[in-house]
């Protein structure tokens, strides 16, 4: 698998006037995400500066494997939520990577 940093940014059918939680289909679109972390798709995710923006870190094979599953997303269908950029990912530090390089010290 690969990683990649995708940013989504909220589209035409976002309403303003509401908060995150208060947009319509919020336990659908909390429901798809918390499957695709389950199934270690998505590794991250949360919003970025005032809410109107989204960083997702994934795992996946291709960008094409990204947009195929982020079109099961409801918010997609519904306008709420589009994809402003994907970018590969190469993890250089973490604990899991840390801990790894930590070992071969000893």
């Amino acid at each position: 698998m690969s990683y990649f940093a995708v940013i989504r940014e909220t589209g035409p059918g976002w309403d303003h006037a509401k908060g995150l939680r208060e947009q319509a289909a919020w336990d659908e679109h909390a429901e798809f995400i918390n499957a695709a972390s389950v199934d270690g798709l998505v590794l991250l995710g949360g919003a970025l500066g005032a809410g109107d923006s989204f960083l997702l870190m994934l795992d996946v094979e291709s960008e094409a494997e990204i947009r195929r599953r982020l079109d099961d997303d409801p918010w997609t269908e519904m306008g709420l939520l589009r994809i402003r950029s994907i970018e590969p990912w190469q993890q250089l530090t973490g604990p899991d990577l840390i801990a790894a390089a930590a070992s071969t010290l000893t």
